[in-house]
């Protein structure tokens, strides 16, 4: 039974929490581990797919989540060199900041009777011999070379309802409204090209970005994290159920990481609390994230060997979208 079986996640950001909402949902107590402390920002893009209302419905938490009024999102404008392409979301998406999203299932989670150790664990620690659940992000080492790094920084000023893309030199920056009258500028640059710039994301923009930037007010300094590594492990369990950016870290321009996140969240915490064999849970994941992750690698590829205008004239945006959710 569900009700006799002790979860250990190591881990509090959303996939963490989803599993820890979803276990303990299934009768099983629940032991979260996190080395850091909440609130706080985060390098994210901060949009939050239109599909991930099911998922916060099904975990009991879209009440929650509507009280903190996020920003609704309903249009997507790419700026590729000279080409702009803009369609419409088949659903408003949301976009709601880091801290106050991680805030929101944190709390939600320890509400619903998950003990909270503000520590670090390693994967075989906790107070189950059980497999436990690894949420912990991203721990893909990379050789220094052409590593990339990501960046955010929070600013006031006008976004309107479009998450707008910019595409130039290696680099991209999403652009979108978030909750409270803000907006983020989130991206992600090669070392090099930062390193030239001293670490100052906005002495990389130019033209309209550029001009867009210089007409909001910043609200914080940037943030930049990194090397990011564009990998999975659906083949592989390492003796946990793997979730969220550990089960695989996707391209960000995807705008379906924090998707994904709670999904993966949420089906280990099932798994975990069924004792679901590892094997199993992680066949389950590469059905859902495998078209996903294939899609974006080849996107990546193309836009690295310049052929990001082209790939603009001729796939349409809708598409493109559509390819790049997880499958349901």
């Amino acid at each position: 039974m569900a009700a006799d079986r002790a979860v250990s996640i190591i881990g509090a950001g959303p996939a963490g929490c989803a599993a820890a909402l979803a276990a303990l949902a299934e009768g099983a107590s629940v032991t979260l581990y996190e080395k850091s402390r909440f609130p706080r920002h985060k390098v994210c893009g901060e949009f939050l797919s239109p599909e991930i209302a099911g998922v916060l419905d099904a975990l009991g938490l879209w009440p929650s989540f509507s009280a903190a009024r996020p920003a609704r999102l309903s249009r997507v404008v790419l700026h590729i060199g000279k080409r702009r392409k803009r369609f419409s979301l088949p659903q408003p998406a949301y976009s709601l900041s880091r801290y106050a999203l991680d805030d929101l299932l944190l709390r939600e989670a320890v509400a619903r009777g998950a003990d909270l150790k503000i520590a670090v664990a390693k994967s075989g620690a906790g107070p189950s011999a059980e497999p436990p659940i690894v949420a912990h992000g991203r721990q893909t080492p990379t050789r220094r070379g052409k590593r990339l790094f990501g960046f955010k920084a929070h600013f006031r000023g006008e976004a309107g309802d479009a998450v707008e893309m910019f595409f130039f030199r290696g680099c991209y920056v999403g652009l979108s409204a978030v909750e409270g009258g803000v907006v983020n500028v989130c991206g992600v640059a090669p070392e090099e090209l930062l390193r030239q710039s001293g670490f100052r994301p906005e002495s990389l923009f130019h033209g309209e970005l550029s001009a867009r930037i210089a007409r909001l007010e910043p609200v914080f300094d940037w943030l930049i994290t990194g090397p990011l590594v564009f990998r999975d492990s659906f083949r592989e369990h390492r003796g946990a159920y793997l979730a969220g950016d550990a089960v695989g870290f996707i391209d960000p321009f995807t705008g379906s990481g924090i998707l994904a996140a709670l999904m993966t969240g949420k089906m280990a915490g099932q798994a975990a609390a069924r004792s679901i064999p590892l094997e199993q849970y992680a066949t389950m994941c590469r059905r859902m994230l495998s078209r996903q992750y294939s899609i974006a690698s080849t996107l990546r590829s193309l836009l690295g060997a310049g052929l990001a205008e082209s790939l603009a004239t001729l796939v349409p945006g809708p598409w493109l979208y559509r390819l790049t959710r997880p499958s349901f």
